[in-house]
């Protein structure tokens, strides 16, 4: 696939069946995160692959903390099956490196690059993901569950799979709406 087709017709996908990337496919979308841009080289990132057992493993860190948070029997019970919408979740996590010249933000930037980055990576070998956040990326039980610190920013879960359907093309957006030109 043509880098620029990929980038100009990105779309999530959010419905994901099996087969997940794996062997040297998912090495490349590994690769592709590692790629990010990071200032001074701080690798401010940390990359957790759930699958099989681990996507368990996060729909109970899910369900924990929907009971904890007080949530509805029915809240509770969905937690428990969201990691299962697809074959593979990655955790993506900022991983904040005290540096006089790279700010927070910076650091959290480049690890939400890093994660347009698999998704692209997969895309471009017949793949697909859709990118999550939500309460779940904010919490401290799911934090302190996937053994992260205080510090650590939860910036997504990326859902990877097989696409289930073609998307339907986007409209294009005028970039006049979005881009200011100083001359």
């Amino acid at each position: 696939m043509d880098a620029l087709h990929l980038l100009l017709n990105r779309s999530s996908q959010p419905r994901l069946s099996a087969p997940a990337p794996s062997d040297q496919v998912l090495e490349n979308i590994m690769q592709a995160a590692l790629r990010a841009p990071d200032h001074a080289c701080l690798t401010p990132w940390q990359f957790i692959v759930c699958q099989g057992k681990g996507l368990d493993k996060l729909g109970a860190l899910y369900e924990q903390s929907a009971i904890e948070n007080g949530k509805s029997q029915q809240e509770i019970d969905r937690a428990v099956k969201l990691p299962h919408r697809a074959p593979m979740v990655v955790v993506a996590v900022a991983k904040y490196v005290e540096h006089e010249k790279v700010p927070r933000v910076e650091q959290i930037a480049s690890a939400s690059c890093g994660v347009m980055a698999m998704q692209m990576a997969a895309v471009a070998q017949g793949f697909n993901g859709m990118w999550r956040t939500g309460s779940y990326a904010q919490c401290d039980i799911v934090k302190q569950g996937l053994d992260l610190t205080e510090d650590d920013e939860i910036v997504g879960f990326l859902y990877l799979g097989t696409p289930a359907f073609e998307p339907a093309p986007k409209p294009q957006r005028n970039s006049a709406d979005y881009f200011t030109f100083w001359n």
